[in-house]
């Protein structure tokens, strides 16, 4: 093998490794020095630092899926809803906005329109926890590596983690002058482009920017106006400081900005809603059939007078200090960030709505929302770390959270009077605003009153309801993980943490219609709200197991681990206090977990058998309590999540490298807890059946092929299959039975690139083709018997990329 193929792949070798098995959060200098070393070995020496100190890639008793900034250029993957599907144990549920999409992790996670409840996946970003996923769920511009750590990860990570944490670690600055300029164009009038420049300022400053740009017009037409949805606009730019005086101090400032203004994400009728039949957008479905869904996966039309958009806002700045005194290292991370996103929603979901002079439900109804919100938070982490040098070793931390949120949602819909709520409305407008013979003679005939105002409640008569919503989460938190060496090859693995969880809110919610009138999704004005509560809780879990070298480079481990998260308030628009005023309690698992490590010259093997009892599930629950059925967040039971997993790494030739990953789960529910509005017998058991976004089966398989030439350039082969099973979008309903509108089918994914490489890869242009096979699928049921989630991704197209660096 000549110098330079051998080179190249052993850096392929060590990015498709790390990739599998790596972990960053600190630490970051000594790991790339690390790194940079073990481009010169092979598997079986890969140091990592999944456990936030450098380890041997057999010493980690964890299961964790990492991509780094490297495969995830490879895969031209460019958001989270791109990358999930390459990690078998993860699944997303997409809404309509950024901040209703959601994570699972070994089929647990928690989807809800709260914004007083937190995620069971955590999200963190450069060691700063995010209050809500949505805020990690924008591009992928300038990422070092993402890790999935699978199963409850509190001993090791600051905030409440009950089923996983999905860390992403950006870039650090490098002192030699670096820089980069990136382009990507794909069908359909998309494009991205991004730039990076780095490099010391002085022996002691390093400093980077990187700068991002996309947009996109979108692949769903709307017959409506002509125009395509669901693109996107944004921008973004990330900066980093890195000030090393020595070698025992390091200090770490990042600024951030990002903005987004995407005409998304439009629902598509998939299953035939009647509302507008005759449209060019109806589907081409026959509905439910014997029980089965003939959702129409090709729908790309939509028929909209009204435009679904979000516009995100992020700022951030964080500072990170590494210090090392003796045999241990100190850390401390302050951060402050805040997110604006703005929430305009298509309600009705036809244009035809709201225009006639008819009473609903006979009618099309007119549904528009406008919801803008504003999160503000600050977190401080301090932690210190022995250097590994003894049997006796440890990570230990003190942690605090803050976050406000401040959301106001006003909803305009048609007048409703379906079940005569308008004599309820004029009854209160009179008692309110007349006395007397007055009041008498409008309470004695009702439709004379009507007459005499000029009130009526059909269709065109538009009427509307604003929700003003704060909550604050307040969150302190001690931590400690640590491992014994009971002799050479046995180690003792031992963690604790203690949590102090506070959350508090207020909803006021202020019919807006001179006269009160009820509307659709509209509540009238005798429901107004003016509600506020409060809950506070402790908790104390741990984490015990030990470790076993079974021979060279081989490894074995047994854990059992304790997951928390906090209680919490189902805090919406339409907040009832007599129902959503009841606190939503604490969240808790048990999770046991057996995994096996491999790591020779050239195959890397990691395997992972796990089942995880969770307790207090908070899940959206149906409630038809009241004639018509809503989903609200509830602790809805207890489930459990078991299941196999197996990472793989072969370097089948020089030339080539296989990877890939498996995940066999099944999450069910346990126990039920039937919401307490519903009747006795109108609920039945739900035992055995599935838990939302868990698919039995979820796997991936990757190829990298380098071809040399002796024509001054190199080609690049990229290829990637992805499976995912069928899968339920919603719990099952209150009969104990699955709406087949829920189910998702089963898809299929191959991904594939070539890429021409030119003077050492100092330029490169790529060829790229997504979903070759063009299997349509949905990632999200959203709802009303017709409506669906239907990515980008979901079609075939191409795309062209040029990245040139320095």
């Amino acid at each position: 093998m000549n110098t330079r193929r051998s080179m190249v792949n052993r850096a392929v070798t060590l990015a498709m490794t790390s990739g599998l098995l790596v972990s960053a959060h600190g630490f970051a200098q000594e790991a790339e020095q690390v790194e940079a070393k073990e481009n010169e070995k092979s598997f079986e020496q890969i140091i990592v630092t999944s456990q936030k100190r450098v380890q041997s890639i057999s010493d980690v008793p964890l299961a964790v899926s990492v991509l780094r900034g490297d495969q995830i250029d490879a895969a031209f993957a460019n958001n989270v809803e791109n990358l999930q599907a390459l990690v078998p144990s993860v699944s997303f549920r997409k809404g309509t906005t950024t901040r209703n999409s959601a994570l699972t992790v070994r089929g647990i996670g928690t989807i809800s329109f709260s914004i007083a409840a937190e995620p069971s996946v955590a999200t963190v970003v450069d060691g700063v926890v995010m209050g809500r996923s949505g805020q990690a769920f924008a591009d992928l511009y300038d990422v070092n590596r993402i890790e999935v750590l699978r199963g409850p990860q509190g001993t090791l990570f600051g905030k409440n983690a009950s089923a996983g944490v999905v860390n992403i670690t950006t870039k650090d600055p490098s002192q030699d002058l670096t820089g980069s300029l990136s382009t990507e164009f794909y069908q359909d009038n998309e494009y991205r482009l991004k730039g990076t420049v780095s490099g010391g300022l002085t022996d002691e400053l390093s400093a980077s920017l990187t700068v991002f740009q996309g947009k996109f017009d979108g692949y769903i037409d709307n017959v409506y106006n002509n125009e395509k949805v669901n693109g996107y606009d944004r921008e973004g730019a990330r900066a980093v400081v890195l000030y090393e005086p020595s070698d025992d101090l390091s200090v770490k400032f990042i600024s951030e900005f990002y903005r987004a203004n995407d005409d998304c994400c439009a629902d598509l009728e998939g299953l035939p809603s009647g509302r507008n039949p005759d449209s060019s957008a109806a589907p081409d479905s026959n509905g439910i059939v014997d029980g089965v869904a003939d959702i129409d996966l090709e729908q790309r039309r939509i028929d909209h007078d009204f435009e679904s958009r979000t516009i995100d806002d992020h700022s951030a700045f964080s500072v990170q200090v590494d210090k090392t005194i003796g045999d241990f290292t100190y850390t401390s991370i302050t951060a402050q960030r805040s997110w604006e996103n703005i929430e305009y929603r298509e309600g009705d979901f036809t244009s035809i709505a709201g225009d006639s002079n008819e009473p609903v439900f006979g009618a099309p109804f007119l549904l528009h929302d406008v919801g803008p919100q504003e999160w503000s938070q600050f977190s401080q982490e301090f932690r210190v770390a022995s250097n590994m040098s003894g049997p006796f070793n440890f990570l230990a931390g003190v942690f605090y959270w803050n976050m406000d949120s401040e959301r106001n949602f006003t909803r305009d819909a048609s007048c409703q009077n379906n079940a005569g709520q308008l004599d309820q409305a004029l009854t209160f407008y009179a008692e309110n605003n007349l006395s007397g013979d007055a009041l008498a003679t409008a309470l004695s005939d009702l439709d004379a009153y009507a007459d005499s105002l000029g009130v009526s409640c059909n269709a065109n008569d538009i009427v509307s309801a604003t929700a003003y919503m704060s909550t604050e989460f307040n969150n302190w938190a001690v931590f400690g993980d640590g491992t014994y060496d009971i002799t050479e090859d046995m180690r003792l693995i031992f963690g604790l943490r203690y949590t102090d969880d506070e959350v508090s809110y207020t909803h006021r919610r202020v019919n807006n219609d001179e006269y009160g009138r009820r509307g659709v999704g509209v509540r009238p004005a005798t429901e107004d709200t003016d509600a506020r509560g409060s809950v506070s809780e402790t908790n104390l879990s741990g984490r015990v197991g030990i470790q076993v070298d079974i021979a060279d480079h081989q490894m074995i481990y047994g854990t059992y681990s304790q997951g928390y998260k906090g209680p919490g308030f189902n805090v919406y628009y339409n907040f009832n206090p007599a129902n959503d005023g009841r606190t939503i309690g604490a969240e808790t698992s048990d999770a046991f977990e057996l995994g096996y490590k491999y790591a020779g010259r050239d195959l890397l093997l990691n395997l992972a058998v796990f089942t995880t009892d969770i307790e207090g599930f908070q899940a959206n629950n149906f409630d038809c309590s009241d004639g018509t059925c809503i989903t609200r967040l509830t602790n809805a039971g207890d489930v459990t999540t078991q299941g196999v997993e197996v990472d793989l790494m072969w370097n089948a030739t020089d030339n080539l490298t296989l990877y890939g990953g498996a995940a066999y789960t099944k999450a069910e529910i346990d126990k039920f807890n039937c919401p307490v509005e519903v009747a006795a017998g109108s609920c039945t058991d739900r035992s055995g059946l599935d838990v939302p976004f868990s698919p039995d089966l979820k796997f991936s398989l990757s190829a990298e092929y380098l071809m040399e030439t002796q024509s001054g350039f190199d080609v690049f082969y990229n290829a990637s299959y992805i499976y995912t099973d069928e899968q339920y979008s919603d719990l099952p309903g209150n009969t104990g039975g699955f709406n087949p509108a829920s189910l998702l089918p089963a898809y299929n994914m191959l991904n594939a690139s070539v890429g021409l490489s030119f003077k050492d890869d100092a330029f490169r242009v790529s060829l790229i083709a997504k979903n070759l096979l063009d299997d349509s699928y949905a990632t999200t049921y959203s709802g009303d018997n017709f409506r669906y989630q239907i990515p980008r991704d979901a079609d075939r197209y191409f795309g062209v990329a040029f990245k040139a660096q320095f």
